[in-house]
């Protein structure tokens, strides 16, 4: 299964290549019955609703960037795995001294849990040949 996807401007702009062999049903039932819903072993992306308060604070430190920045700008950073890393880093050090960031006011966590974010998605990117153009 091989992941051909470029972004413009963190758009995607070609489909995914996926093996369509390994969808099936978790109750057997043919694709085509009602109620059939191919997503057996796919992962429960809902479960990220359990952290509804951090993801809000990690979208605040996101929306506190767009607006300094560019929204999206992010992906664009050269070497940005590396810089988000150390980014990171700062925010680890900053946090055992500060709850709060005084630049963005938003919590030195959400800082730290937004860089990990972005260095996650360009090392994932990165390794699936995933292209920002």
């Amino acid at each position: 299964m091989r992941d051909e996807r470029c972004f413009s401007r963190g758009k995607v702009v070609e489909k995914d290549i996926q093996d369509k062999s390994a969808d099936k049903d978790p109750n057997n039932l043919d694709q085509h019955e009602p109620g059939a819903k191919l997503d057996e072993g796919k992962p429960l992306a809902g479960v990220l609703g359990d952290f509804a308060l951090a993801l809000m604070e990690v979208a605040k430190v996101g929306t506190f960037g767009a607006k300094k920045y560019s929204r999206g700008g992010w992906q664009f950073v050269e070497n940005g795995a590396e810089r988000y890393t150390d980014a990171m880093w700062r925010h680890l050090l900053e946090e055992r001294h500060n709850v709060t960031d005084k630049d963005s006011g938003c919590r030195v966590a959400a800082q730290i849990a937004w860089n990990a974010l972005a260095r996650l998605e360009l090392v994932l990117r990165e390794e699936r040949g995933i292209k920002v153009i």
